[in-house]
């Protein structure tokens, strides 16, 4: 766990001299940071470390208008956990019935989010964890 967490830390320390001014930096996170469920504690609590990572980013690089945030996707049927989501019908029906829009999350629903945050008209979105979860455990 402590390399994933370090990755968004020197992965935006090396690439900054090749950031343009008023780019963008997104981290990401995880609903697990909001919500806790056995079993996820060591993942949650350094999803929650890069959430303050991001909110010290956009402060430090505020300068050079290039913003930072947090996107937090909920449960998204991909390989995340052996695939429980995508492939076991049992949790997918949990997270459907905790889900305010009904169903699991899927890849393109992150994809989406993320074209949203680099889009020209989010350049005065800064320092902000969203979460992508269809308002999981809402």
């Amino acid at each position: 766990m402590a390399i994933h967490f370090k990755a968004p830390f020197f992965l935006t320390q090396k690439l900054l001299p090749l950031i343009s001014d008023g780019g963008r930096v997104i981290n990401i996170s995880s609903g697990l940071a909001r919500f806790s469920l056995p079993g996820y504690s060591a993942y949650a609590s350094m999803k929650g470390a890069v959430e303050v990572l991001s909110r010290y980013q956009a402060k430090e690089l505020g300068p050079r208008a290039i913003t930072v945030n947090t996107l937090a996707p909920g449960a998204i049927a991909t390989d995340f956990s052996g695939g429980a989501v995508r492939d076991n019908p049992d949790v997918n029906a949990m997270v459907a019935n905790n889900t305010a829009l009904g169903r699991a999350g899927l890849p393109d629903d992150i994809g989406g989010a993320i074209s949203s945050l680099l889009a020209d008209g989010s350049h005065w979105i800064t320092g902000q964890r969203i979460e992508a979860s269809g308002s999981m455990f809402l």
